[in-house]
């Protein structure tokens, strides 16, 4: 084969490296004797492979090592979000236990309180009845406000006052002002303000963590990424099965047609076409022989390859990407979100609202105990019960509406700031495109029809593993055409595959055949074709060409309303693609993509995504495979693909159910109604603190008028229903 056919034919080299060396017992040896010639072609066409893998360090492997990309504290809001996965359950558990006995105990507590008492003008009393208030209130003090105690510890050590410290306060300050009047300071006590308090503040977070749980545990059964037993050869030739994590370097392993690599290494006999697009995005299969490095978690889908093993997990490739993703959501996990950011607000509100009001008082001349107790209610009202509902209400009905329309939130911080995302990047294999080949053309010659020529070569692909076998034969299903069985099939080294159909001998092969025997064909067209990314397959009777069929990797039906929608909306769109320049380009074409980045390793895409923040602008990352985890976990909304791999979506902040891009615009677009739900609900909380704040401070004492707490009470009670109606009308266009 003359150079320039090499280029022209980029995309054709499958069928030359004996197009399924394949499943056929005895068809995996006899390729042998070719290979050094295809090895060439190999080489030379999928150039950009070979650095790919010295580059990124050629890829991952076992799942001893997957524990490596567990949930790191996802978004870690401060110390009481998102942990680890197996403690989220338990801590679920914890959340609502104490719940429950937090209102269990809270009920004596209420009837027991003077103010309650006069409020609703009964009489409860015993000797003694203040002590067993105190009892009561100090279980529920210590056993119920134990997590935002501990809470307020670590956002205290990360000097960035939250949710947890404003709670702290205003229990804290309660519960030590009343137990003081019960050992005979002068003032009525906050007791039952402290039980409900701590009931609604737990209630909050136990609904919260249970919609993001939701959305975690649909996760938790999608794809597992790396095998976990691999086919050993032992030095007798027999297979044992042993666990990935025992592979040391220097293990034979037999891997079949169909399964996933185990480890990274180097394949010792057979040869096979092999599915890397999870791993770096390259949309067509890569054919290997003897020699040819392979990369742990490919898939292997023609072949029977025997593969020394020659880095073991914890080199692999997807720890290296594990660590780009960990130092990633570190960063993105000091982020605070919304509610923590109005809880710090109101924090410094209280405080400052709190020692103004006791000094002022005390300026004026009145006794201390009068300017404590106004103190202590200003900073007991700055914590309002609503506030502890107001975004947990709103998250849980968002979450329940996305998942419905099948949208995962797994991490709340990234999923906020979805709406103001202006440059949403693409990857292409498997995301805009469905990641698999499809036909895209068919070409007969004069004498045959366009359903004969796919009957013909359906009937021989048929037989085959191929990934180009599988798109032809899903074209002659899905047009309805009774393909019959092939009789003699066999491959053909280095060229293709063979067969008797209805009595012909038909063959399937590839450009490079045709120049070898001379046979000729239109060679411009087929080098349009190449240029556009194509893989073209000959179909034959006997030497006489009957037609060509083109095929490609599809671009799903949605991509282009997808992007025409965001567009609308003002958001730039980029592709991010490992794929090549060409395949990439008119793919872009098809669905109106602004950029297009191509040949990119893993590390970089996380690298231009940095960049683009870099510029100022705020990134979205829609991505599915190993490859697309860095930049996934680096942008401030990352998207994984459902039907991806489950490092993708771990490392993403919302996971589509259905693979479909039309999702990527409902995320937008609910984020943009979440926020207004929650800012409207923050309003409804916090506007009770506006007016209840200078009230209980005392500004209008001169006039008479005092916020006594029991009025205070019942505002707080209206506000926090009024949170909890607006959640509900949360709905999705």
């Amino acid at each position: 084969m003359s150079n320039k056919d090499h280029h022209d034919h980029e995309h054709h080299h499958h069928k030359d490296n004996g197009h399924h060396a394949h499943h056929e017992n005895g068809h995996q040896t006899h390729d042998h004797d070719d290979s050094h010639s295809k090895h060439n072609h190999h080489d030379h066409e999928h150039h950009h492979h070979e650095h790919r893998e010295q580059d990124d360090h050629a890829h991952h492997s076992g799942h001893g090592d997957h524990s490596g990309h567990e949930h790191h504290g996802h978004g870690g809001h401060s110390g009481h979000d998102h942990h680890g996965h197996g403690d989220h359950g338990d801590m679920m558990a914890d959340f609502r236990k104490r719940f429950f006995v937090t209102v269990i105990l809270a009920i004596p507590i209420v009837i027991l309180s003077d103010m309650i008492q006069m409020f609703f003008n009964y009489t409860v009393a015993f000797p003694g009845d203040t002590a067993v208030e105190l009892i009561l209130a100090s279980i529920v003090f210590f056993y119920g406000g134990w997590p935002f105690l501990t809470g307020l510890v670590n956002e205290i050590k990360d000097k960035s006052p939250g949710m947890m410290t404003l709670i702290s306060l205003a229990i804290t300050v309660a519960y030590v002002y009343s137990a003081a009047t019960v050992f005979g300071l002068e003032g009525m006590d906050f007791f039952w303000e402290l039980a409900t308090l701590i009931a609604i503040m737990l209630l909050g977070h136990w609904i919260e963590m249970k919609s993001v749980m939701k959305a975690s545990d649909s996760l938790e059964s999608l794809v597992e990424l790396m095998p976990q037993e691999a086919n050993k050869l032992d030095d007798d030739n027999q297979i044992v099965s042993v666990s990935v994590s025992e592979l040391k370097k220097g293990d034979r392993l037999l891997i079949k047609p169909g399964e996933k690599i185990p480890a990274d290494g180097h394949i010792l006999n057979g040869k096979s076409s092999i599915n890397e697009s999870m791993l770096t995005g390259e949309s067509e299969p890569v054919e290997k022989g003897e020699g040819d490095e392979v990369i742990g978690g490919a898939i292997n889908t023609s072949g029977s390859l025997t593969i020394e093993v020659s880095k073991t997990s914890d080199e692999g490739y997807l720890s290296q990407v594990v660590q780009l993703v960990k130092e990633a959501q570190e960063s993105k996990s000091k982020t605070q979100m919304l509610s923590d950011r109005a809880a710090k607000l109101l924090f410094y509100v209280a405080v400052v609202a709190g020692i103004a009001t006791f000094s002022t008082w005390m300026a004026l001349g009145v006794d201390t105990n009068f300017a404590v107790t106004r103190m202590v209610t200003v900073l007991i009202i700055a914590c309002p019960h609503a506030l502890g509902l107001a975004v947990p209400l709103v998250t849980a009905r968002s979450t329940g509406i996305s998942a419905q329309k099948g949208l995962f939130i797994r991490n709340r911080i990234g999923f906020e700031s979805a709406r103001r995302i202006d440059t949403m990047i693409f990857d292409k294999t498997g995301t805009l495109t469905h990641g698999e080949f499809g036909v895209t053309e068919i070409l007969p010659e004069d004498n045959v029809s366009e359903e004969e020529l796919l009957r013909l070569a359906a009937s021989l692909e048929s037989q085959s593993e191929h990934p180009i076998a599988a798109g032809i034969v899903a074209k002659g299903k899905e047009e309805n055409i009774d393909i019959p069985q092939p009789k003699d099939f066999d491959s053909m080294t280095g060229a293709g595959i063979t067969g008797n159909v209805d009595g012909k001998v038909i063959s399937i092969v590839s450009p490079g055949y045709l120049q070898r025997e001379g046979i000729s064909y239109d060679e411009e067209r087929l080098s349009k074709l190449s240029e556009t990314g194509k893989t073209v397959v000959f179909v034959l009777q006997e030497q006489t060409l009957l037609g060509a069929i083109a095929l490609a990797d599809t671009v799903k039906e949605s991509a282009k309303e997808a992007v025409e929608r965001l567009h609308q909306m003002g958001i730039d769109t980029v592709m991010l693609t490992g794929d090549n320049e060409k395949v990439a380009q008119e793919v872009a074409k098809q669905i109106g993509i602004d950029q297009v980045i191509a040949e990119v390793l893993p590390h970089e895409k996380a690298e231009m995504v940095k960049e683009l923040k870099k510029d100022g602008k705020r990134v979205g990352m829609t991505g599915d495979g190993i490859n697309d985890a860095p930049a996934l976990a680096n942008a401030d909304l990352g998207v994984a693909v459902g039907a991806g791999t489950d490092v993708a979506m771990e490392t993403a902040d919302v996971v589509l159910v259905n693979s479909d891009p039309l999702d990527v615009v409902s995320i937008v677009d609910l984020s943009k109604i979440t926020y207004r739900k929650m800012i409207q609900n923050l309003w409804w909380a916090a506007g009770y603190n506006i007016v209840a704040i200078p009230l209980a401070a005392g500004v209008l004492a001169t006039w008479g008028f005092l916020l006594e707490p029991a009025l205070g009470a019942v505002l707080m009670s209206l506000s926090t229903v009024i949170v909890a109606i607006n959640a509900q009308t949360l709905k999705m266009k």
